[in-house]
């Protein structure tokens, strides 16, 4: 990527924007002359952690935001009897139909993806105050998706917050051997069909857990479930939650916000929070600016980094009708920068701390951004910023249940 031009304005509240012209090059990873593209590497720590501090230096009140939210054990234990009453519902009617497939992709995939959203939030203790009910309660909202994974997702989860966009460490990047032979519309059009597996099997060739009580107690209250579902339902049922899980994390509306959250986007998928509400196109940068152009790995010390060029953003927000079914997490810049506050205070944080969010670049449409992930050559899985060092692993020790 060449060099652009910016301007520099301070707002009354001491934050500082760097502003890019409309001239701004495309956020592309560029070809390096082996001809193999490679991610965006950036030598600066991740944006979050900075944009919090000053966000609480500018409104200290933000800070009365955190903590559970007593709604969710309520929507959770709602969903779970909805998809238990559809299971009911469905146990007579044939998996090879239409009646089931439908059910499962307008009502079984939205209400799991409700169930995995549940189950983030429940990772950030927001739920209860006390760090075992936010275990129990993840177990039990994990019922319905018919596989257990909670007690694995907390601690990829928390190590991706405290290790954004860290190489070995954020199991949420996709690996080059995927970039290389998904780097098609074809092979995209099948990770987006079958990201929810990537998303799975990914963390366990990154590196591995050890297995702890509570895992071992996910797997054997889940494996009692779906054995009683089939006993007492029959095998449908239990294929319509494994459906209904496969059909969340494939090609559906929901499942577009694994893509917009963090990788790197321009064009017409993209807009500002001011622009939603103005209509006036306008473009922001994080405030780090030092990244390296893709065929220069990070080996060297910063000091000997390549020349500063406009960092794309590593996280992009949502702000459509789908966060109401989604535990607000569109909401990502927002979420990332305070990971304390919960789903229902994300919007109050966001018009707090407005002039913060207004100018960051933001996604209309979670299904324009599988179909613009999927058709736009400039846009694929190696658009993603990695970095080589910061971050550590969070929640992996046995007796860790309240990090």
């Amino acid at each position: 990527m060449s060099s652009a031009g910016r301007t520099t304005t301070v707002t009354e509240t001491g934050a500082v924007r760097h502003v890019v012209p409309k001239e701004t090059p495309q956020l592309r990873a560029e070809i390096p002359k082996n001809g193999v593209e490679d991610f965006f590497w950036t030598y600066t720590e991740e944006p979050h952690r900075t944009r919090r501090q000053a966000i609480i230096k500018a409104h200290p009140e933000v800070t009365k935001l955190c903590g559970p939210e007593p709604l969710t054990k309520y929507l959770v234990l709602a969903v779970v009897a909805l998809q238990i009453l559809c299971a009911y519902l469905l146990r007579s009617t044939p998996f090879l139909s239409w009646p089931f497939f439908l059910t499962a992709y307008v009502v079984g995939a939205t209400a799991n993806q409700n169930l995995f959203l549940a189950i983030h939030e429940i990772s950030h203790n927001l739920a209860f105050r006390s760090p075992s009910y936010n275990r129990l309660l993840a177990v039990f909202a994990n019922l319905p998706i018919g596989i257990p994974y909670s007690a694995s997702f907390r601690p990829y989860h928390l190590t991706h917050h405290k290790s954004l966009g860290v190489d070995g460490l954020d199991t949420d990047l996709p690996t080059p051997l995927e970039a290389i032979f998904l780097d098609s519309i074809l092979g995209k059009a099948f990770f987006c069909t079958f990201q929810i597996l990537f998303y799975a099997v990914r963390p366990m060739f990154v590196y591995q857990l050890p297995i702890t009580k509570l895992h071992l107690f996910n797997i054997v209250v889940q494996v009692a479930f779906d054995y009683a579902i089939v006993q007492t339902l029959g095998a449908g049922a239990l294929g319509y939650f494994i459906l209904s899980s496969f059909l969340a994390g494939s090609l559906h509306p929901c499942a577009g916000h694994f893509i917009a959250e963090h990788y790197v986007f321009q064009g017409s998928t993209i807009a500002t929070a001011k622009t939603l509400a103005q209509s006036a196109p306008k473009q922001a940068v994080a405030k780090n600016t030092t990244i390296s152009t893709p065929s220069q790995s990070p080996t060297s010390s910063p000091a000997t980094a390549p020349p500063a060029t406009p960092q794309p953003e590593e996280t992009y927000s949502y702000y459509g009708p789908l966060n109401l079914l989604t535990y607000n997490v569109g909401l990502h810049n927002e979420h990332h920068d305070f990971p304390a506050v919960p789903w229902t205070r994300l919007p109050k944080l966001h018009d707090i701390a407005r002039e913060f969010y207004e100018d960051l670049p933001c996604h209309r449409s979670w299904v324009a951004v599988m179909w613009h992930f999927i058709l736009d050559e400039r846009v694929g899985l190696w658009c993603r910023v990695k970095r080589k060092e910061g971050g550590r692993k969070v929640g992996l020790r046995p007796e860790d249940v309240g990090e």
